[in-house]
């Protein structure tokens, strides 16, 4: 590529985020707070900028956007809940640098800091624990957001069993809650490596062709 061309490159991307609401951090210094290339920064702004031209993200529009991954469930009550964790401000609305730190991390980040993302989802009310009633709503909102076609068998109350015997081996002390150590040391029991598999289909459409 010419220097030209990389120049008027760099010119369109600057110009592109003058002409929205909200002007994103510059490129360089998202790079170094991620664990993306300012490549695949470019690319992954432009797909944001495509859904939401004013350069931030309401949770109507995340659901909206969220829901077309899932046409056989109900995805909206997931969709509220993973919007809250993107959404670190608290302002009811989603920037791009909120929006590419937490997919980094999902994606890219280490089995740690994922299993510390996936604990902040779970706490609901944000209060640093874990309760049975808040991972029962969040196993719920994923039943449904995969819908009938995907768990045809399901009956009873098969969600809050799952929880059940889950919670029992992540409440180390027994005292009703689970804190970031007895959920980071459940999960890597469990499991080697937490996938983040939805948020991989949302980078895989963002950042593929039109």
């Amino acid at each position: 590529m010419s220097r030209k061309k990389c120049t008027s490159n760099k010119v369109d991307d600057e110009l592109e985020m003058t002409m929205v609401c909200h002007r994103p951090e510059g490129l360089e210094q998202l790079e170094a707070q991620t664990n993306f290339t300012k490549q695949e920064l470019q690319v992954l702004y432009r797909g944001f900028k495509n859904e939401c031209p004013s350069g931030v993200v309401n949770e109507e529009t995340f659901k909206h956007i969220y829901a077309q991954f899932f046409p056989h469930g109900d995805a909206s009550t997931y969709a509220h809940y993973l919007f809250n964790t993107f959404d670190t401000a608290n302002n009811g609305s989603i920037k791009f640098e909120e929006f590419v730190t937490g997919l980094s991390t999902l994606l890219r980040g280490s089995v740690q800091e994922k299993l510390e993302w996936t604990f902040h989802l779970y706490d609901i009310n944000r209060d640093g624990f874990i309760s049975k009633e808040e991972m029962t709503e969040i196993v719920r909102a994923i039943y449904d957001m995969m819908g009938k076609y995907t768990y045809p068998a399901l009956k009873g109350d098969v969600p809050k069993q799952h929880v059940d015997a889950f919670f029992q081996k992540m409440d180390k002390n027994k005292d009703g809650v689970v804190t970031l150590e007895e959920f980071v040391l459940a999960c890597q029991e469990v499991c080697s490596l937490l996938r983040a598999d939805i948020l991989e289909i949302l980078l895989q459409t963002l950042t593929s062709p039109d």
